[in-house]
């Protein structure tokens, strides 16, 4: 036997013989079929992954922004008395480092009622000012127009309640309240009919098809709290730095109010939702384990059917070395392009999710992702760089390794025993 001579490492023998390799003998087609479907494995499992990250970031980050764009990050409350000097309140909240507005509001639960039924929903009595000052409102009216709200005695309602309600812009819709005035029979109900002047679509069909705005001093009347309000909104410059503002605003407004944040009042709701995404996270990347472990199953059997061109090869010279590193390009190339590839499709499709969404909606004639369920009118997508890498190099990573418990049998088989029994 020749004595063996290690070459430079990934010498281009080395890339030739791994390419020989990979592909498959003539009666099996160009490649090999176990490499396919090694190569399939890899680059499914890490689009998916890509894709349902992406699906669990969108879904977190639309609903924050649906959230926190009709709600303020910060309430101020009072319990036990009437919260009557809101009006000065808000000017000391206001004042607070990190708050940029403080709105007064009136909330109210209500039925509302049409020719067509009735049904339930919720009021919020807000200033023209501070409700075009939400951009998810302001910027989403599809019909009619909030100019001179406060002075139009009239009502702002969501697009699909106006639709289960079979109602247009200046149609007159009626609320009642359970809480109207006492007599001596009980307490009757209120009831009163307001003409729609804004019909609005914020994207979130729980806010569509419940949510109405009323003037503050409509609402004040209505609710038989005038010259108070319920709460005052505040919202603040940086959603995550709501601690440092609730402390400002309790050191200006002292001991008189109550404060809670967003987090608090939405606490279960984005707990359940970061659960789900780090288990979905666990699960699917077994898919990627899976795919490696194909890798692993395809280059021992390739190992044990190369036996004696491994033999051949080390009779010539080449070192154990060098026989490894064949092995280890062959299986890692398999990984690597895998895994690139998946990046690519999976990138590709949330760019493209929701025309997938529609034509898999047209091609089934059923609902995917109904916003009845799943609250967002449409599927979102958010790709986050950090994790998107973390995924592509958890997916090479585990390529690598796979290759190299196959890479290193191949280098330790005896030439000898291997020529022996061919």
């Amino acid at each position: 036997m020749a004595a063996s001579v290690d070459t430079k490492p990934f010498a281009p023998f080395e890339w030739l013989l791994a390419s020989r390799y990979l592909r498959a003998r003539r009666k099996e087609g160009f490649i090999s079929v176990t490499a396919v479907v090694s190569f399939l494995g890899i680059m499914l499992g890490v689009a998916t992954l890509i894709i349902v990250m992406a699906v669990m970031n969108g879904f977190r980050k639309d609903l924050f922004a649906k959230i926190l764009g009709l709600n303020g990050h910060i309430v101020v409350y009072k319990v036990g008395a009437p919260f009557d000097d809101y009006l000065s309140m808000a000017e000391i909240v206001a004042r607070a480092q990190g708050v940029e507005r403080a709105i007064p509001l009136i909330e109210g639960q209500v039925m509302v009622s049409s020719p067509v039924q009735a049904l339930g929903a919720a009021v919020r009595g807000i200033a023209e000012n501070d409700l075009k000052s939400l951009p998810l409102v302001a910027d989403n009216i599809r019909y009619g127009t909030l100019d001179g709200f406060d002075n139009s005695g009239g009502i702002a309602v969501g697009i699909r309640l106006a639709n289960m309600l079979r109602l247009n812009e200046g149609d007159m819709i009626t609320i009642i309240s359970p809480r109207g005035a006492a007599t001596p029979f009980g307490t009757a109900p209120r009831s009163k009919s307001y003409p729609i002047t804004a019909i609005f679509e914020l994207g979130m069909a729980e806010y569509d098809k419940t949510m109405m705005f009323l003037p503050l001093e409509e609402a004040q009347r209505y609710f038989s709290k005038v010259g108070e309000v319920d709460i005052l909104e505040v919202i603040v410059s940086d959603p995550e730095a709501v601690d440092a503002a609730s402390a400002a605003i309790r050191a200006e407004a002292g001991q008189t109010i109550n404060v809670t944040d967003w987090r608090q009042r939405n606490e279960t709701f984005f707990t359940v939702l970061e659960v789900e995404r780090n288990v979905m996270f666990i699960i699917l990347s077994l898919i990627v384990l899976v795919a490696a472990l194909n890798i692993i199953s395809g280059m021992m059997m390739l190992v044990k059917e190369k036996g004696r061109d491994i033999a051949i090869l080390r009779t010539m010279g080449a070192t154990k070395g060098a026989v490894m590193r064949v092995f280890l390009i062959t299986g890692a190339s398999i990984g690597i392009v895998g895994t690139l590839a998946g990046l690519v499709l999976g990138v590709v499709f949330c760019m493209h999710i929701e025309e997938i969404r529609q034509f898999v909606t047209w091609i089934a004639g059923t609902k995917v992702f109904d916003p009845n369920v799943y609250y967002l009118t449409r599927l979102p997508a958010e790709i986050n760089p950090v994790e998107t890498g973390s995924i592509v190099a958890m997916a090479l990573a585990l390529s690598v390794l796979a290759t190299l418990y196959p890479s290193w049998r191949a280098s330790r088989l005896d030439p000898v025993e291997a020529l022996r029994y061919e």
